[in-house]
């Protein structure tokens, strides 16, 4: 097999899944915890810096809400069973600074994860399998957009960055922004980002101090970000509330 044919075909096992795989990076930042270079730090407001990073991480949440609130059904989907999935070509909006907006939202959220621990090499360590990993399945993607949309893909991929976005032609998206689609669409990230600094922060106190308590905010936090999960989970399949023709 070439090896264009095995980038694409191991980039499209991987985007199958790439819902899934950041749940997994909770557990090597458990890991680094227990490393001295953790340890060893004087880290005079723990809590504020753990606010801080899950702020980074709702930073990378505000891009794919930026994405997904203004793009047409059928298109920038969380779709993984289906594969490839492309109804329309997105060039507008944050499709006009950058390729793969929902995929630097990801790496920023991923990003603010891999900080709480504050160990900068893990950081870069986390950047790169982030690269290693999204590389190919933006390469499948592209070679997918690439057959079906011909000309037009080309002439927007030669003028639009992969990944670091350029402000400089940016371009009012073609449909307004839909609050009720991004609630239907981005719920899983929200609670996603809330599940994983609270697992940190238990296992921080709970294993790593050895203390039994839990700062009331930290349990706040994820209590409503629960509460927030099963309701529009609950409005999503249970009613048409959330629904938006055409999105």
């Amino acid at each position: 097999m070439a090896l264009r044919e095995e980038l694409e075909r191991s980039g499209n096992w991987l985007f199958r899944w790439r819902s899934y795989m950041p749940i997994f990076l909770v557990v090597p930042v458990l890991l680094v915890m227990h490393h001295h270079d953790y340890l060893d730090q004087e880290r005079a407001w723990p809590d504020c810096w753990g606010l801080c990073c899950m702020a980074v991480s709702f930073v990378g949440l505000g891009v794919r809400i930026a994405t997904v609130g203004c793009v047409p059904g059928g298109t920038s989907g969380r779709n993984t069973t289906a594969g490839q999935v492309a109804e329309a070509l997105n060039t507008t909006g944050m499709y006009s600074i950058v390729r793969h907006p929902l995929y630097l939202g990801n790496f920023v959220i991923w990003l603010g994860v891999a900080m709480y621990c504050g160990v900068w090499w893990f950081v870069v360590i986390v950047a790169l399998l982030f690269w290693l990993y999204y590389e190919r399945i933006m390469f499948a993607e592209e070679e997918f957009l690439r057959r079906k949309f011909g000309d037009a893909y080309i002439e927007w991929a030669a003028a639009t960055p992969a990944f670091f976005p350029k402000l400089k032609g940016c371009r009012r998206a073609e449909l307004p922004f839909s609050l009720r689609s991004v609630l239907r669409r981005e719920y899983p990230g929200l609670f996603g980002i809330v599940a994983a600094f609270y697992v940190l922060k238990v296992y921080e106190r709970v294993v790593i101090h050895r203390d039994l308590t839990v700062e009331p905010v930290w349990s706040g936090v994820f209590l409503a970000g629960l509460a927030i999960f099963v309701t529009l989970r609950t409005l999503k399949r249970k009613t048409r509330l959330l629904a938006v023709e055409g999105r």
